[in-house]
C-alpha cells in the first residue's frame, strides 16, 4: 500500500515562500509520473507541476515561480513556492502513479493573503 502525506502548508503573506513536501510510504524509483495539484474554493482540482519520465512541466499560473523537486533518497515531492498571490491559494494535493496505480495524499491547506 502507497501513502502519501503532505506537510509544509499554512498562511502566508502575498510575496511570502512556501516549500510543501510529500513523503511517499515506498521507494520513488519505480514510479514515473508525480506531481502537485491544488483545489482552490468553489473550483476543480488543478495540474500545478508535474514530472513525467524525467519531464518536468508547470502550470502557466506558476511557471517562473513554483518549482517542484523529486528526491528518491528520501521518498519525497516537494513543491518550493515562490512569489505567492492570493490566487495560490487552495488545498494543495500530492499524486503519483506507480505500482499498478495512482494514489493522493489527504492534501495541505495554502492560503496566501493580500
Amino acid at each position: 500500500q502507497v501513502h502519501l502525506v503532505e506537510s509544509g502548508g499554512g498562511l502566508v503573506q502575498a510575496g511570502g515562500s512556501l516549500r510543501l513536501s510529500c513523503g511517499v510510504s515506498v521507494s520513488l524509483f519505480p514510479i514515473n509520473v508525480m506531481g502537485w495539484y491544488r483545489q482552490a474554493p468553489g473550483k476543480q482540482r488543478e495540474l500545478v507541476a508535474l514530472i513525467s519520465s524525467g519531464r518536468i512541466s508547470y502550470a502557466d499560473s506558476v511557471k517562473g515561480r513554483f518549482t517542484i523537486f523529486r528526491d528518491n533518497a528520501r521518498n519525497t515531492l516537494d513543491l518550493q513556492m515562490n512569489s505567492l498571490k492570493p490566487e495560490d491559494t487552495g488545498v494543495y494535493y500530492c499524486n503519483v502513479v506507480g505500482y499498478g496505480t495512482g494514489y493522493w495524499g489527504n492534501g495541505t491547506l495554502v492560503t496566501v493573503s493580500s
